[in-house]
Order: structure tokens, then sequence, then C-alpha cells
């Protein structure tokens, strides 16, 4: 059986330790977990491992946010996986910083990364990897806050975090996206 994980992000050192980057962010650190790296390839860094049986793909698209579906699409048709083994990883203003919350499907709530792939992958039917970065901006601040580093002590937290999210992609992979929800679920 095989899955793609998504990590979303935008490519670039300005970017690379942003809060709208914790989709790479975590994926990095998967990668590092398994001893792989990603190769750079068609509209995505790729990666792949095996766990318990199940064919795991990385990808971190080259296509900056506002275009991952169509890093999304070809990779989902390139591999021949279906829609149901997709798991997007993505940032979330919505949810405190380092909670975390999968979801079978849902809406974009604005982000572009999420709106592209709804409109390129056939709507809203895939689980997400929802990772909060709270919402400590004033009006208007909301594109600064996202692209921002973080805080000396929220980098210290991220680490924690990004395992127990690597814990979620494990389970999603192997156990389902509902058992992995009540089990998980912040």
């Amino acid at each position: 059986m095989k899955y793609l994980i998504v990590g979303l992000g935008n490519i670039g050192p300005e970017y690379e330790i942003t809060r709208h980057n914790i989709g790479f962010l975590t994926l990095d650190r998967l990668a590092d977990a398994k001893a792989i790296s990603f190769e750079i390839n068609r509209h995505a860094y790729h990666a792949e491992f095996k766990h318990k049986g199940r064919n795991i793909h990385l990808i971190k698209p080259t296509t900056y946010m506002n275009l991952s579906g169509k890093a999304v699409k070809f990779w989902m048709q390139e591999l021949k996986i279906p829609i149901e083994n997709v798991l997007v990883i993505v940032d979330d203003l919505a949810i405190p910083f380092a909670k975390l919350r999968m979801r079978a499907k849902g809406s974009s709530a604005g982000h572009n990364g999420l709106k592209s792939i709804e409109e390129l992958c056939g709507g809203q039917n895939y689980a997400r990897l929802k990772f909060g970065i709270g919402d400590d901006f004033s009006k208007g601040g909301q594109v600064n806050y996202v692209l921002s580093p973080f805080t000396k002590t929220e980098f210290e937290e991220l680490p924690f975090a990004m395992d127990k999210a690597i814990d979620m992609i494990y389970a999603f992979c192997t156990i389902g996206i509902a058992q992995t929800m009540t089990q998980f679920n912040d």
C-alpha cells in the first residue's frame, strides 16, 4: 500500500524556519529520523521509505504555497496514490501553537496551499494534519505573522510537537484516519 505525505511550505532560505513552513520542517525531521534524504524531482522534493509494509512517499512542493495542488496532483498520478491515502501537513492560525488536529476533510479556511489542492485534486475530501501556529498578531498582520520565524520559546517546543506529528503520520498510514483522530487529536 502506498501513501503520499505532503508537507506544505515555501522554498528558499528566507522561508526556511517560518511558521508557514511547518509542513516542510516536520517532513525534514521525519526524513532525518529515517536517515533518508530528499531528492529534487518534478514539482517537489521527494523521499520515500517503508514502514510496516507500507510505502510512504514524502513530498515538499517546490511550486510555492499557492500552487501546491500542482505538485500534489502530479505525485498522486505519478505514484498512482488515491486521495484517501494522501495526508497534507499544514500550518493553522486557528489552533494554539504546537497543538495538532487531524481531519478527514474540510474547507481551506483561507489557506492558499489548501485552496490550490482543493482546486486541482478534486475537492475537500483529503486528510490534513493541522499544526497550530497560534494567532499572536495584530489586525491585518496575518501575512507577516505566518512568514515570520518562530520565537525562541516556540522553537524550543517545536521538536516535541513535530515528533507527535510524525507519530500521527505513522498512525494514519497503519491504523487509518478515524483511529488516528481518536487517539491523537488535541
